[in-house]
């Protein structure tokens, strides 16, 4: 069986309201997350999971925040000896800017995005601004996306799990590790959302669905789906993994 490594690498960060990451609690606590591009290590292929921002800022404040460090994407990928042109496979969380913004640098990658999420990059509902055509493009015109309408294993011990929690298309990635299954979510989410505090599991709350979902029900539902079914929790936006090189387990 094939296993891999995951590496964090922050490429990006936002400051924002905490009630952005969690549904009904947190509101009025500044909070920053990190934006993250993951670098799947093991088996013949270079693989990516998203490709965060193409001009992070980067500054003392925000990486004293974080705990680690903020870097470009050539810079980030240089650390694992990587170029953008190595790359072989990205794998989309979902559509969102933040998370595809370098996607033209990968000229020999293939890319798997789930058609919703192409759909809507297209013809954004006026509510989702981060949806931004001009990013996808380039892949798009050249032939680089294979096109996904459900749950798909991309290699050996990688697979996409359809997870419609912070946008229709958000796919969940599902790796397998040497400590067991991590699940890189789908969707935009820190892990007090998987382990919230008293005054919400007080309320026989288990999880706290995203700040922004397309459906807040089904999302709860999902979410617990994914926290039983993985050994090792990834939330797309936890601040604790820009302080580690791999993933070890939470």
């Amino acid at each position: 069986m094939s296993t891999y490594k995951i590496h964090p690498i922050v490429m990006g960060t936002k400051r924002f309201d905490k009630g952005m990451m969690t549904y009904q609690h947190g509101y009025g606590t500044p909070y920053i997350i990190p934006i993250y591009c993951w670098y799947l290590e093991g088996g013949d292929k270079k693989i990516l999971v998203d490709t965060g921002e193409m001009r992070p800022i980067i500054s003392e404040d925000r990486e004293a925040d974080l705990g680690g460090r903020i870097y470009t994407f050539e810079d980030g990928l240089s650390k694992y000896g990587l170029k953008p042109e190595d790359i072989d496979i990205v794998i989309h969380t979902h559509l969102h800017n933040d998370h595809c913004e370098n996607d033209y640098k990968c000229t020999n990658a293939k890319f798997y995005v789930h058609r919703k999420e192409l759909e809507h990059v297209h013809d954004p509902h006026p509510l989702d601004f981060r949806y931004l055509e001009d990013y996808v493009e380039d892949v798009e015109e050249s032939g680089q996306i294979e096109i996904l309408d459900g749950d798909k294993e991309i290699v050996p011990g990688i697979k996409m799990m359809h997870t419609p929690v912070h946008t229709e298309g958000g796919m969940t990635v599902l790796v397998d590790t040497e400590g067991g299954l991590a699940a890189i979510t789908g969707f935009c989410v820190i892990m007090e959302n998987f382990y919230p505090p008293l005054d919400v599991t007080g309320m026989e709350m288990e999880v706290i669905p995203p700040g922004t979902s397309v459906n807040t029900y089904n999302s709860y539902d999902i979410m617990l789906k994914v926290k039983d079914m993985a050994d090792i929790l990834i939330p797309l936006h936890e601040p604790m993994f820009a302080k580690v090189d791999v993933v070890e387990g939470t």
